[in-house]
């Protein structure tokens, strides 16, 4: 990875807003936080593009797509937007227990008795 800093956010408009730029996605939000990172493909470049209010600004290129890739995880982790693991429901098994126990009465399962009008 390769890093420029720059003192103002005209310059990294500029490789933003350029024709070629393909904008891949955008993290983090200047209105609600202290920076924003535009990740952005420019030809063979993979490039960071990351807004700050409160640090120098800068420019990342990297490598190849799986470090930009990676690199785009870890921002998204930083800003909480990552997805949450979902380990499923681990007591589903439970609930279904607990049920059959609250329908049982006195040795009859609710759907054993007869309904009389």
């Amino acid at each position: 990875m390769e890093e420029m800093e720059f003192t103002s956010w005209l310059t990294l408009d500029a490789v933003k807003k350029s024709k070629s730029a393909e904008i891949v996605e955008t993290v983090g939000n200047l209105q609600t936080g202290h920076s924003m990172s535009v990740f952005c493909i420019i030809e063979e470049d993979f490039l960071e593009l990351c807004y700050s209010d409160s640090v120098v600004n800068t420019i990342r290129r990297y490598e190849d797509r799986d470090e930009f890739d990676q690199a785009l995880e870890e921002r998204k982790e930083d800003d909480g937007e990552a997805p949450l693991e979902d380990d499923g429901d681990k007591d589903f098994d439970e609930d279904e227990d607990e049920e059959e126990e609250e329908n049982i009465e006195e040795g009859f399962s609710v759907e054993d008795e007869v309904e009389t009008y």
